[in-house]
């Protein structure tokens, strides 16, 4: 049995029936609005130079220094924060090891060395960035008149960051 459902201007509308349906049915004319959306998270990647001192004559009075280099980049308009741990040692005074022997030397911001490049802890500093694809140069000091044994020194930095 069909049951037709009445409509005032039916006539006007077409209608669609079917043997399988209870009902006839009427499309009716109109607007349906949806919304679409996206949300986009910002990603940052990050690519690092070492800094290598080359080798340290522990019999000259003048600081050994070497530049290393941090790249960011990020989706556009992204402002970050780049921090640097201890590695071994503390931020106060960063130490390469060879063994059990150490070799003093620090991380800093600037040429200047006036802010130890650290996680905005004990005193050293953050460096801020934004933007797509930025380079920043990372100072490093060895401190002159040290007399550790022969070798090769190293130390693991790990650079974070923040966004």
């Amino acid at each position: 049995m069909i049951k037709e459902v009445s409509h005032p201007e039916k006539a006007a509308y077409p209608q669609v029936r079917s043997s399988r349906s209870l009902l006839t049915c009427f499309w009716l004319a109109g607007t349906v609005v949806f919304m679409i959306s996206l949300q986009l998270f910002a990603t940052c990647s990050v690519d690092t130079q070492s800094v290598n001192f080359g080798s340290y004559d522990s019999f000259t009075s003048q600081n050994l220094e070497g530049v290393g280099n941090i790249s960011v980049t990020c989706s556009a308009s992204t402002s970050y924060t780049i921090g640097l741990s201890q590695g071994n040692g503390s931020y106060a005074a960063r130490l390469m090891t060879n063994g059990s022997s150490k070799l003093v030397y620090n991380l800093y911001t600037s040429l200047t060395q006036t802010a130890v490049w650290g996680d905005g802890t004990s005193g050293t500093a953050l460096v801020e960035g934004s933007g797509t694809t930025m380079s920043y140069p990372v100072y490093g000091i060895i401190p002159a008149e040290q007399t550790p044994p022969v070798g090769v020194y190293s130390d693991a930095v790990t650079v974070t960051v923040t966004f």
